[in-house]
């Protein structure tokens, strides 16, 4: 059944909202001291880790061999050379509260609690291509998979699966916890961070 946990693990910070997967490792964001952690997504390890840049921290997603990352603080996503942790670029989001953030394998998506919204990006330039309303303002965490998105909403603890060419809700089910926020697919179980349990959620689709 969708939205069966698997497994659970702690995360490596007790406030880790962004997580993203490259295919073989997890990486998870702390925004409580900025840190950026590679996690070995059998054993729950940290393998290492490096500085987020400035507030980049709160959602994370995984593009195109680099990390991307939404700012809450100062509006921003970055583009950050995951080897080095240095951050390639940036650009400004095109709402005032970026959170949650997914990439479909050419552009980017992303949900802000100030507009309501779910953003299309393009990567190379900033520009929206498209948006729609997101679930509600508290849609905080987003997830690709495959053709789809998902949507985790805190006021009402669910995960929503999303059209993303009309924004209409397929189905939707239950969240872990009371607190979950970004979300990973690893073509098979979606991972997602809770900042109130602080687990690791490998859940069943």
């Amino acid at each position: 059944m969708a939205g069966t946990v698997i497994r659970s693990f702690a995360a490596p910070a007790a406030i880790g909202p962004g997580i993203g997967f490259d295919g073989r490792w997890l990486w998870v964001s702390d925004f409580g001291i900025d840190l950026i952690y590679q996690v070995d997504p059998v054993t729950g390890t940290v393998i290492r880790s490096f500085a987020a840049p400035e507030d980049a921290d709160f959602g994370m997603t995984w593009g195109g061999g680099f990390l991307w990352l939404t700012g809450n603080i100062g509006d921003k996503i970055y583009q950050v050379d995951p080897l080095t942790g240095t951050t390639i670029r940036s650009f400004a989001s095109p709402g005032g509260q970026p959170f949650g953030l997914a990439f479909d394998g050419r552009t980017l998506w992303l949900t802000d609690s100030g507009t309501a919204l779910v953003y299309q990006v393009d990567p190379v330039t900033g520009t929206v291509i498209r948006s729609f309303a997101a679930i509600s303002m508290n849609s905080l965490g987003l997830g690709w998979i495959g053709s789809s998105l998902l949507e985790v909403d805190t006021g009402t603890n669910r995960i929503y699966q999303v059209d993303p060419v009309t924004g209409t809700t397929i189905r939707s089910f239950a969240a872990p916890a009371a607190a979950s926020r970004s979300m990973a697919f690893d073509r098979r179980t979606v991972w997602i961070c809770d900042i109130g349990t602080d687990l690791i959620y490998q859940l069943s689709l």
